[in-house]
């Protein structure tokens, strides 16, 4: 009886409590999920950002350059004739009287040359003319290889560009055309050498040898710097003293060596007057003027005797352009600026030979962004 009434009571409370229990353990994790925040996302890798380049006042930029310099040298023997077979050490090179060290001697058959001939057709000159570009005509071809390159000047009241960048044929032939003066008209010496040294500056590629050969008295009267300064006519020249006339003669050779220095050519002058050059003061100094060019630049002046003697010089400087000895060498110069830097070049275990080169050079210019003028360099190998 007992254990039926217990039975009767316990059912309903056992099952309101398993009720609760099923309710409770349902109800509480639902509040949790409810109640806490969601957990953040899985995090996303980011890039590793590029370093900005740092700005110019952060680092000093280093760079190494050197300015190549190139002397062509001429050593012949007492008779005149080229010597080959010397090495760097032969030879002692200064700059501003600094020692620079050679880097090579280059070889001239491997570096063309751009060749500037000017021939004066005034009529100071025109009793050999013929015979004067006949040989100049076989001199090109002799000398002039495939790579190399002719340009014509003519010298006459005003300079006259004729050919320009010409293989050997063509400019020969171009010579061959050409007439003189009926007369002997004035003649514009100075501007004809100047134009061809600026255009050799401005035209010719780099690594480049170039030679201006002039024919000529070197007698001038007629370029504007002369004109100028003596007047234009020959009654107004002929009134000035020949003291003036030389200082102003002087003056313009020098700025004519300036030019050709600064064109980096080695300069020859052939002067078909011969011995009739000493008959007077203007021509003497006309050859005075052209030698002075010559032996600044490294070149030499030829007096030829004789219409015979003409292929003779042409010759021997055919062969001296083919035997020079190229000195490179990257300047230590402390000098800045555009100023001219002496060259000083010796053979001094040679002292029987005899020794040709250009007196110094001017550092080559190039604009920079701005539009202002600074030295060029070029970088070393």
């Amino acid at each position: 009886m007992i254990s039926e009434r217990v039975g009767k009571h316990f059912g309903p409370a056992l099952l309101l409590a398993v009720l609760v229990f099923f309710f409770c353990s349902w109800s509480t994790p639902a509040q949790t999920i409810r109640d806490f925040p969601p957990p953040p996302p899985a995090p996303t890798p980011k890039p590793t950002p590029t370093p900005a380049p740092p700005k110019d006042e952060d680092f000093d930029v280093i760079r190494v350059s050197s300015n190549l310099v190139m002397i062509p040298v001429s050593v012949t023997d007492a008779n005149g004739q080229p010597v080959r077979g010397l090495q760097v050490g032969d030879f002692n090179v200064q700059e501003e009287g600094r020692p620079q060290e050679i880097a090579q001697i280059g070889d001239p058959d491997e570096v063309p040359l751009s060749i500037a001939l000017l021939i004066d057709v005034s009529g100071s000159t025109n009793t050999r003319f013929d015979f004067e570009k006949e040989a100049a005509a076989r001199f090109l071809k002799q000398v002039l290889k495939p790579a190399d390159r002719a340009n014509i000047f003519i010298i006459d009241r005003t300079p006259v560009r004729g050919q320009t960048e010409a293989t050997a044929e063509a400019a020969a032939q171009g010579l061959l055309s050409l007439r003189p003066a009926t007369d002997k008209g004035p003649t514009a010496f100075f501007d004809t050498v100047v134009e061809a040294a600026q255009y050799l500056g401005d035209k010719t590629p780099a690594r480049y040898r170039k030679v201006i050969l002039v024919i000529s008295d070197g007698v001038d009267n007629f370029s504007e710097r002369i004109k100028k300064a003596i007047g234009a006519t020959r009654a107004e020249q002929d009134s000035v003293s020949s003291e003036i006339r030389q200082r102003i003669t002087s003056r313009a050779v020098g700025e004519v060596q300036r030019e050709v220095q600064r064109a980096d050519a080695v300069f020859y002058s052939i002067n078909p007057s011969g011995n009739t050059m000493y008959l007077n003061v203007i021509t003497r100094r006309g050859q005075e003027g052209m030698q002075q060019i010559a032996e600044a630049t490294g070149g030499t002046g030829f007096v030829p005797e004789s219409d015979l003697d003409l292929d003779r010089v042409f010759a021997r400087i055919a062969a001296e352009l083919r035997a020079q000895y190229l000195l490179q060498y990257y300047s230590n110069s402390q000098s800045s600026g555009a100023q001219f830097r002496r060259v000083a070049v010796t053979l001094p275990t040679h002292s029987e030979l005899r020794l040709r080169a250009r007196q110094g050079y001017y550092p080559k210019q190039i604009k920079d962004e701005g539009g202002r003028m600074k030295d060029e360099k070029k970088q070393s190998p």
